[in-house]
């Protein structure tokens, strides 16, 4: 699967809702997270844009990112798959998806992917991944 960048924003706002649960789900066997080096970037520049830019203490995000890094396996697409997305940043996560043979996109933004499903990819917020993952149990 991949992460939209609005996730995994979420998921450092509240420790409460559907994307840190799933965030912290991280390494369970029964799913792959996809990340290429832009989309790192990307999750990167837009903390640091958010609330946090002037946070004294940001190990935790810091740490956060190197776990996902470390738990991620880097996909390197070979070709664009341009356009497909309403969004031109959405694009990366979509040549990513297809790179990964990834499944699934989690996203909030499922509006400006809507082209994704017909290239066999479902697009799904972190809650309803959830539940799908407790109905596989």
């Amino acid at each position: 699967m991949v992460f939209d960048t609005n996730v995994v924003l979420s998921a450092l706002r509240s420790r409460q809702g559907a994307p840190h649960k799933l965030l912290s789900r991280l390494g369970d066997k029964r799913f792959v997270v996809c990340i290429l080096v832009p989309l790192m970037l990307e999750y990167e520049a837009t903390i640091q844009e958010s609330e946090w830019a002037g946070q004294p203490d940001r190990k935790p995000i810091e740490d956060m990112l190197d776990d996902f890094c470390l738990i991620s396996e880097a996909v390197q697409p070979p070709y664009l798959w341009r356009p497909v997305a309403k969004d031109p940043k959405a694009e990366m996560l979509v040549e990513l998806a297809v790179a990964g043979e990834c499944d699934r996109i989690i996203t909030f933004n499922k509006r400006d992917l809507a082209a994704v499903p017909g290239l066999g990819i479902k697009l799904q917020t972190p809650k309803e991944f959830l539940k799908a993952m407790e109905d596989v149990k």
